[in-house]
């Protein structure tokens, strides 16, 4: 099965070329989708010299729009059986996504979302401080309480989709609350989420992190409407 691995990049000149080398690396079948949602540090420079090359397709957006834009720009390119996501930043490592497709593969599941709350990955709150540990625990309770779910991490960026799952849903958001949006839906629609452990290597605000707690505040409202959309 094909993989298109979805990269959504602003402002990231610094890593985005060793996050595309790293995913190239990758033994899959794959297509490598790069949606520039309108950089101004040396993103576009840095993208440059992937430029023709096989498998790597870059969309530069004129304007910043947003997070949740570019993920939905990239999933209308997205040729491949099944879709991916891979931030530009080196918070998670390229190499988990093969194991993360595995149960797609094998029909075990139709969305696989990589838990950085499973396994080691942020036990006790040590990776990323104790409110991002706290906050993102009592986003993913809240979708598990509205949704009737078990969900540890609906914020990650691993998520793993059959790609016919994906054209099911109607997503809108433009921002960081298209992570809620996207697991409310699959919920509502009935698909199957697996959850799988993975590392993460958090940044802080000063090293480029760029979601807030506004951000939060969206989610939770996300949760909600999409809930009473029913």
């Amino acid at each position: 099965m094909r993989v298109s691995i979805i990269i959504p990049v602003y402002n990231e000149a610094a890593t985005v070329g060793a996050v595309i080398d790293k995913v190239r690396e990758l033994d899959l079948d794959k297509e490598i989708i790069v949606v520039d949602d309108g950089s101004r540090d040396g993103t576009r420079q840095a993208l440059a010299r992937f430029t023709g090359v096989a498998g790597v397709r870059v969309h530069h957006s004129p304007v910043n729009l947003g997070k949740g834009a570019s993920l939905r720009i990239g999933f209308s390119l997205a040729t491949g059986e099944v879709v991916t996501v891979q931030d530009a930043d080196l918070e998670l490592d390229p190499a988990e996504l093969k194991r993360l497709c595995q149960p797609i593969f094998a029909g075990e599941a139709d969305v696989v979302y990589g838990s950085r709350f499973l396994g080691a990955g942020l036990v006790g709150g040590k990776k990323g401080g104790w409110t991002f540990y706290l906050a993102n625990r009592a986003l993913s309770g809240l979708a598990s309480v509205l949704y009737r779910a078990r969900l540890t991490d609906i914020e990650t960026c691993y998520k793993v989709f059959r790609k016919e799952v994906l054209d099911a849903l109607t997503l809108r958001a433009s921002r960081f609350e298209i992570e809620p949006e996207v697991t409310a839906q699959v919920l509502k629609h009935g698909y199957r989420i697996l959850e799988l452990p993975i590392g993460y290597n958090p940044r802080t605000k000063a090293q480029g992190k760029k979601i807030s707690w506004k951000d939060g505040f969206a989610a939770v409202a996300m949760l909600v409407t999409q809930r009473m959309e029913d």
